[in-house]
C-alpha cells in the first residue's frame, strides 16, 4: 500500500466516524430533550447549578 491509499483509507474512515458522531449526537439530543420534558424543575436546577459552578471555576476564586 502506497501513500495515497493510507491516505484515501483514512479519510474514509474518518468519514465514518463523522457520521457515527453525527447519529450519537442525534441520540443525544432527542433523549436530552425527552428528559427536560419529564422533568423540567429538575433540568431546571440542574442547568443553575451547572452555571454556577462553571462560573465559579472560571472566575479563579
Amino acid at each position: 500500500m502506497d501513500i495515497k491509499d493510507k491516505a484515501a483509507n483514512l479519510v474514509h474512515e474518518i468519514g465514518d466516524k463523522g457520521k457515527q458522531l453525527q447519529e450519537s449526537e442525534c441520540c443525544l439530543m432527542k433523549n436530552s430533550c425527552g428528559y427536560i420534558s419529564k422533568n423540567p424543575i429538575l433540568s431546571l436546577g440542574i442547568a443553575v447549578a451547572s452555571g454556577f459552578l462553571l462560573s465559579r471555576v472560571l472566575s479563579g476564586r
